[in-house]
């Protein structure tokens, strides 16, 4: 008896430290999944770069593996990617340097004086949403355009992670409305859509992409990509969006009132509010879908830290770091740690603060350490939740997704340092998934709910919480104690 392929859809997410490929079924089954790890270059202090051949590559790779068992007939693709990146390519579209990466990239800091100064940072916050900052993609652009002029006279349009790959597999120049929301100030975010005198001012002689939303379809395979991939000519590509805003699509938290907590590389918040909300130490964006804001936030760091450690600890990995991680309890036998090992993002807004482990003896361990890791991510979510309701959000629901979900400390402990129950859904595999719900959207009648409902709620541990209190106010000083001290020391690592 012939057997019929399973309709499937796939979904790719490009992100900082690997390539993840899911495919799932129309019912939100995920069928297989497939990862390929790389590393951003680093060509100086605070810079960070990705050669883009990379991104297309590995989608090539992942296509290829998911589909080979011909189980499976994809009828549509989603995509996603770490953001807001800036590749910059030349009238024949090839790229003209690696892309500069999102606010891990810290190297924009006298551009970002200098636009403040032209535009107004009060008008800058008021149009774009969200104070500049190192994550944002204008001054980024103005950067390559005072340091490699010649390069940026031959610069002619602006492509992120996802948006490459849009325009590698239909051959379509267009760009989500939320990306762009991230490119401040090129972007009006009251208007939804470029502000272009302030491109002019910025990026001039880019040609902005046409703006879509995420869940829009971008256009449809070319019959070289599906040479390239093995997937089918003609099925529907999704516009996609930036991997964060994608992973909140994946479990639902796109409501007024939702906050999705991000747990990754590096840890990542967004709030939807029922109008635009601004803060000087916090992102005003517009939405993954029509009509939605967000005040968002992002820590530069996470679990980047705790890849750090098992780096360190050679012949140990996350599942052995973790249960020692449990046995040290609560307050890891007195140590606390500021997780700045990449400057930091918000609320703090300090590319030059750095990582700073406080309480130090001979008797502290791996696991000691490890869970001071945990908790420090812990701190800075309640740090960033506050700012968010002094801003004017309201948190109603806390829906948590990403790699650390997986284990139960991690959640544990934040909701343990932040008072607030956390959601988690039965598939929390990340940005690939929501990439994937984005794309059966174009081709069924599906919703997140049917595909993917609740799993558990992490409630917080009471015996803890009055730990925590003491240890939050420890945190909230030791910033401000020692900012002084690790300013120096990052700029004697810049020379």
């Amino acid at each position: 008896m012939l057997v019929m392929p399973r309709d499937a859809v796939m979904g790719v997410d490009i992100g900082t430290s690997s390539s993840k490929g899911v495919l799932v079924g129309l019912d939100g089954a995920p069928i297989r999944s497939a990862v390929r790890e790389h590393t951003p270059t680093r060509p100086g202090p605070g810079r960070f770069e990705m050669d883009p051949s990379v991104w297309w590559r590995e989608f090539t790779e992942l296509a290829r593996e998911l589909t080979a068992p011909g189980d499976t007939g994809v009828v549509a693709v989603g995509v996603s990617g770490m953001g807001p990146c800036v590749l910059l390519t030349d009238e024949h579209d090839a790229p003209l340097r690696p892309a500069v990466l999102y606010g891990v990239d810290t190297r924009s800091v006298r551009q970002i004086r200098r636009i403040e100064e032209r535009l107004g940072a009060e008008e800058i916050i008021r149009r774009g949403g969200s104070a500049l900052s190192t994550q944002a993609a204008g001054p980024k652009i103005a950067w390559i355009a005072d340091e490699e002029p010649e390069l940026y006279a031959r610069a002619r349009r602006l492509y992120m992670p996802s948006s490459w790959l849009v325009g590698n597999l239909t051959g379509n120049y267009v760009l989500d409305h939320h990306s762009a929301s991230q490119c401040t100030p090129l972007y009006d975010t009251l208007a939804c859509e470029w502000y272009a005198p302030w491109a002019a001012e910025v990026a001039p002689g880019i040609e902005l992409p046409p703006l879509r939303w995420p869940g829009e379809a971008a256009g449809t395979l070319t019959a070289r990509a599906a040479r390239e991939t093995g997937l089918p000519a003609g099925i529907p590509v999704t516009t996609g969006t930036i991997d964060a805003w994608a992973e909140a699509l994946s479990v639902g938290a796109q409501n007024t009132g939702d906050l999705m907590l991000m747990y990754g590389t590096t840890m990542f918040l967004i709030h939807t509010v029922p109008e635009p909300l601004t803060s000087p130490s916090l992102w005003g964006t517009v939405g993954a879908l029509p009509g939605t804001r967000n005040l968002a936030g992002g820590m530069a760091t996470s679990g980047a830290v705790t890849n750090w450690l098992r780096d360190l600890f050679t012949g140990t990995d996350h599942t052995e770091l973790t249960r020692l991680a449990a046995e040290s309890g609560p307050g890891a036998n007195g140590l606390l740690m500021l997780p700045y090992f990449s400057g930091e993002r918000t609320p703090v807004m300090d590319p030059d603060a750095r990582g700073v482990i406080a309480g130090l003896t001979l008797s502290h361990t791996r696991g000691d350490l490890y869970r001071a890791a945990l908790e420090a991510t812990g701190f800075g979510v309640r740090h960033n939740i506050e700012v968010i309701e002094a801003a004017g959000g309201d948190i109603r629901r806390v829906v948590a997704v990403g790699g650390g979900t997986q284990g139960s400390l991690w959640t544990q402990i934040v909701s343990d340092i932040t008072g607030r129950p956390q959601e988690v859904r039965t598939t929390t595999i990340g940005a690939g998934y929501g990439d994937a719900l984005l794309a059966a959207q174009l081709v069924a009648d599906v919703t997140v709910e049917d595909w993917n409902p609740v799993r558990e709620v992490v409630t917080p541990d009471a015996q803890n919480t009055g730990r925590y209190e003491e240890l939050y106010a420890l945190y909230r000083r030791l910033y401000p104690q020692t900012s002084s001290t690790v300013h120096a020391l990052a700029a004697l690592q810049e020379r």
